[in-house]
């Protein structure tokens, strides 16, 4: 049994609730535009070019409250922003050493402290970002490659790879700062959810993950920790790509607007809003989801092509609510072409279908008779039969398709109201 087992009852319940959340990856590497933290790792700039970028951070138009009404009206209950990422640079003004906005860019103030009560402001949990690992701090890593350099640059900034164990008081003292530096996120802002990176470079007794564990819920039995926290986290965290099975437990997928995390001038490669009407449906008909991330500005603010996108999510959201909020994952694979959700009480299905359905839509293995069906949004209501079965074995359930005036732009939604909780048939047939 972990530390969490043994010190919350069961996972807090607002998680699996809030279906949509918001990733902010925000810091210095916006005001050139660069990889955040790995340009200097992988060698896409020097070193001191990439720390230059603190003479530019300013955040003179960051507005928390409009970050926190966006989110809010796209219908997120949650948003996740990089307090420190491998970078080293603080959010807040840390008293642990190392580097921080306040004291060391333009911007010369907290930005976490204003964007946690915005949240609030708005009834949405705060999330913050935390890596495990700064590359900027001088007793990390302890250990640096003895072999061929892995990237361009001749970077000594990488992963240990000669397997020799790390200078003892350095690890200790990088080990002080960095649970200093977390405690004082908890101290001072009272984070729902702690999201950990950076773990991969240590294992989890070099991290001493249980007793960070045990320093955050000693402090905040209710704090979520993602599985960056290894075996002490709360949920899973697939990134980038929808898992062809959902994992164990609760379970979240992190997934850029476009293609990089942080902002980048370069990147015009943003998702359409019906692809992320997909990306969404597809993890809550899983069970999990989606943290959708979008990269401010150096100034503080959220690129327009973001914007656009995150409200078209929410506009689609709003037109769908009872399929999104207050249910389940839904059908099994193969019993539906399509997502699908459930609601909380097993007695509703909400098929999701994309494009234009033909003559029908098809439920297979469906048990549950059907008292009625009829399109989420307009309420256009839907004719059903049933064809064939043999059995225990049921028929196939035929759903009339919706009319083109009833067809949403994105995805349509089709609720199935069951006369009794749902019933399925998940078995290889007569022999």
């Amino acid at each position: 049994m972990t530390v969490k087992e043994q010190t919350t009852v069961a996972m807090q319940p607002w998680f699996a609730e809030a279906k949509l959340g918001i990733f902010l990856h925000w810091g210095i590497y916006a005001v050139d535009g660069t990889l955040e933290s790995w340009a200097f790792y992988a060698g896409e700039v020097p070193h001191e070019q990439y720390m230059r970028q603190q003479d530019g951070f300013a955040g003179e138009n960051y507005d928390p409250k409009a970050w926190a009404d966006l989110f809010a009206r796209v219908g997120a209950r949650y948003a996740v922003l990089t307090a420190r990422h491998h970078d080293g640079i603080a959010l807040w003004d840390s008293a642990q050493g190392g580097r921080n906005v306040v004291a060391h860019t333009p911007a010369g103030r907290d930005l976490i402290g204003p964007y946690a009560q915005a949240l609030r402001e708005r009834g949405l949990k705060v999330g913050l970002y935390y890596s495990h690992s700064d590359w900027n701090h001088p007793d990390y890593p302890s250990v640096r490659s003895q072999g061929e350099a892995q990237h361009v640059n001749d970077s000594v900034w990488v992963a240990p790879q000669d397997g020799r164990p790390d200078d003892a008081q350095a690890w200790t003292r990088y080990l002080s700062y960095r649970d200093g530096q977390v405690g004082e996120l908890i101290d001072r802002y009272r984070p729902d959810l702690l999201w950990f990176d950076g773990e991969w470079e240590r294992s989890e007794q070099q991290w001493r993950m249980r007793e960070l564990s045990e320093q955050i819920l000693a402090a905040n039995p209710q704090t979520v920790l993602n599985a960056r926290m290894m075996s002490y986290g709360d949920y899973a965290t697939p990134e980038q790509g929808i898992p062809m099975q959902a994992p164990d437990g609760p379970w979240e997928l992190c997934l850029t607007v476009n293609d990089s995390w942080g902002y980048r001038h370069s990147d015009h490669n943003h998702k359409s809003v019906g692809q992320l009407v997909r990306y969404f449906t597809e993890t809550i008909g899983m069970g999990g989801n989606l943290l959708l991330d979008v990269g401010p500005r150096a100034d503080g603010t959220i690129p327009a092509e973001q914007v656009e996108r995150l409200e078209g999510l929410g506009a689609w959201i709003a037109r769908h609510e009872p399929a999104v909020y207050g249910t389940v994952a839904g059908l099994p694979a193969g019993h539906h072409y399509g997502p699908s959700t459930l609601s909380a009480d097993r007695r509703t299905l909400y098929l999701v279908c994309f494009g234009a359905p033909g003559e029908t839509v098809a439920l297979k293995g469906l048990r549950t008779p059907i008292k009625r069906a009829y399109v989420l949004g307009s309420g256009a209501e839907l004719g059903h039969r049933v064809t064939g079965g043999l059995g225990e074995v049921p028929g196939v359930t035929w759903l009339d398709a919706p009319a083109a005036a009833d067809l949403d732009p994105h995805a349509t939604v089709v609720a199935v109201e069951l006369d009794g909780e749902l019933d399925l048939y998940r078995g290889k047939g007569r022999d």
